[in-house]
């Protein structure tokens, strides 16, 4: 019974990508390494910009900033491992598939906890616009984000330790691109049920107190907004909410596809397109989303591009 525990699986092989044919493989892996240096790029510019622009040290981008890290931390979980798949590096060890695991668990909370925080700071600004910089103190914002840390971290640790509690005792195939909760435990040959009850208990917490928070300060958003008498006045308010709004349409939607929809015979390649979507496409976007529609961040943006230029000429 001592041995119950322990894994007979040394290594597991990252195996979709090897599906697909030669050339499409080729196709894919120039796709996913442009994206993801534009991920990068984009968020550390994001981040460039509003450590250097005094105007930008307000609550709202203090917490895009942070957003901004966690999307580049989020990706770099996911893409590298997929790139060396692609090149035929196709197995991850025992450990490095938990501790991807466990990543991907801590940066997948927080960008939903940081969404919810910028739901209620769009919230404070949108309804409560006298009393904003007494409530949005920058205590509380330290705050809010240390907390979605802690629970982040607390919550990927729960899911790995009783991940590693499992045995996988002969299929060591994984159909996906990474270590994902779900593909994992098709693959376990011990009892599975403690694991998927956290996952629709505690995990779907995690997931719906945010989501709730979200749309409860758009609710009250949009009944405040309602009562602004002129059309501009309303639509300077709603705009101010607009990227959030996409950034909050993409990441979630795609989450709640994942994990909260009812399994079907294509359920695999929709886990899978879904998966790309928020660790692929969205942390590329979130750049483009808030950049696009600020000015601030345009004029932050271009200042730093022109202190770069002249830096170089010189």
């Amino acid at each position: 019974m001592s041995g119950a525990n322990q894994s007979s699986v040394s290594e597991f092989l990252l195996l979709w990508l090897s599906r697909q044919p030669q050339q499409q493989q080729q196709l894919l892996f120039g796709l996913f390494l442009s994206m993801y240096l534009v991920t990068v790029l984009g968020n550390l510019l994001i981040n460039l910009a509003i450590s250097t622009d005094s105007h930008l040290h307000t609550p709202m981008y203090f917490f895009l900033s942070n957003l901004s890290f966690v999307d580049v931390c989020f990706s770099s979980t996911i893409v590298p491992k997929m790139l060396a798949n692609i090149l035929g590096n196709k197995t991850i060890s025992f450990l490095g598939c938990l501790t991807q695991m466990y990543f991907f668990i801590v940066f997948g909370d927080m960008d939903n906890f940081l969404l919810a925080v910028m739901a209620y700071d769009r919230f404070a600004a949108v309804c409560h616009p006298l009393h904003y910089t007494t409530k949005m103190t920058p205590q509380l914002c330290a705050l809010m984000v240390t907390g979605s840390w802690v629970v982040a971290f607390l919550n990927a640790l729960l899911h790995t330790l009783l991940m590693a509690r499992l045995s996988f005792c002969a299929d060591n195939t994984i159909p996906h691109f990474f270590c994902d909760i779900s593909p994992l435990l098709r693959l376990s040959c011990s009892d599975i049920h403690l694991n998927e009850l956290t996952i629709f208990t505690e995990g779907a917490l995690i997931m719906i107190i945010p989501l709730a928070c979200i749309l409860g300060s758009y609710i009250c958003i949009t009944r405040a907004v309602l009562r602004i008498p002129s059309i501009k006045g309303k639509w300077k308010a709603f705009s101010t909410c607009g990227s959030h709004l996409a950034v909050v349409s993409l990441f979630c939607g795609t989450i709640i596809a994942v994990y909260f929809n009812p399994s079907s015979s294509n359920s695999a390649m929709k886990e899978i397109t879904a998966a790309v979507m928020y660790t692929v496409v969205t942390p590329m976007l979130n750049p483009f989303i808030y950049s696009l529609r600020n000015k601030d961040i345009k004029g932050a943006l271009a200042k730093v591009m022109s202190r770069t230029f002249f830096s170089v000429q010189m």
